[in-house]
């Protein structure tokens, strides 16, 4: 059950209540290997709150080879004109589960709101694929939107990295990645929605919403035993953002929940890079809890959050 805490936003309390009540009717989802059962509840849980929203020109699914594999990505247009500029957008989900059909919603908000192109890659999950699987993936993405987007009558000069929880931590990491391996590619932003910014699992937001608030500590251990098994790689500025020199990023749009685990280090992440001279919008969602932008259709928060990131990504994209 959700904790009792007057911060809740109704409408959030709301929601979780109604996750909790659908969840009840699937078997228990639980953190034990193999993941493939649970990964079906879960989709089976999120898929539905993908329905509705903006309709899109064109919509449908890509292959890409990357690292020896074909693949798959999501890419919506919200108008058939060439030369769009892209968001390339890699979902949440702990680094475990989820997919571009569970963040199908959320791309096509961006891309209505952004006037841009929005490419979902369907990356290799943990812990069959851990780090740095993953991050070269969407790395790999990004470079060959940057040198082949126009077959896909997309701008190449005008790219937007973005992602939430787990892929807001890819998205950070492949910034850095190509920062250093493609200096030429030069990203027009950062879109970080309650981003996985670091390994630490004692910060202040992690001992005060352990528990109650949707994702728990014992959670987050979990994903990072799948996602980073040896303990030298939770170092890593890759793995763990939070931790790297961020000079030289492009401009960022960062979201955070109040009632999150991941809370402080969003509120680090944020402090750190106008320390290195980046550019930060930060907005904080009072009440809301870690994913809420999977409650579109059911709190008006993530509906802002939502605009608020179609209406930036139209500022950094534009021109």
């Amino acid at each position: 059950m959700p904790a009792p805490d007057p911060r809740w936003d109704p409408e959030m309390l709301a929601f979780q209540s109604l996750m909790e009540a659908e969840g009840a009717k699937l078997p228990p989802i639980t953190l034990t290997l193999p993941l493939d059962e649970a990964r079906a509840i879960t989709e089976a849980l999120n898929i539905p709150l993908a329905a509705g929203g903006p309709a899109m020109a064109e919509s449908g699914d890509r292959w890409l080879p990357v690292r020896g594999r074909r693949l798959q990505c999501r890419l919506h247009k919200p108008t058939a004109a060439a030369g769009l500029p892209v968001l390339v957008y890699i979902h949440g989900g702990g680094f475990v589960w989820n997919s571009i059909d569970t963040h199908d919603r959320l791309m096509r908000e961006y891309a209505a709101g952004g006037g841009c192109a929005v490419i979902g890659p369907d990356y290799a999950l943990s812990p069959e694929a851990a780090f740095p699987q993953a991050l070269e993936e969407c790395a790999a993405v990004v470079r060959w939107v940057a040198k082949h987007g126009a077959e896909w009558g997309l701008d190449p000069a005008r790219i937007v990295i973005g992602g939430d929880s787990a892929g807001a931590n890819l998205a950070m990491g492949v910034a850095l990645l190509l920062r250093e391996t493609d200096p030429a590619l030069k990203l027009r932003g950062l879109l970080l929605n309650y981003g996985v910014f670091d390994a630490d699992l004692d910060t202040p937001s992690y001992r005060e919403f352990a528990e109650g608030y949707f994702l728990t500590r014992e959670k987050m251990r979990f994903y990072f035993d799948c996602y980073l098994p040896r303990a030298a790689d939770r170092l890593n500025p890759l793995a763990s953002p939070l931790r790297a020199d961020l000079r030289g990023l492009p401009d960022c749009l960062l979201h955070i929940s109040e009632l999150d685990v991941l809370a402080s280090e969003n509120y680090a992440m944020g402090d750190a890079l106008r320390a290195a001279g980046v550019a930060v919008e930060q907005t904080v969602f009072p009440g809301t809890a870690h994913g809420f932008l999977r409650s579109l259709n059911h709190v008006a928060a993530a509906r802002r959050a939502a605009s608020e990131g179609g209406a930036w990504l139209g500022r950094v994209l534009g021109g």
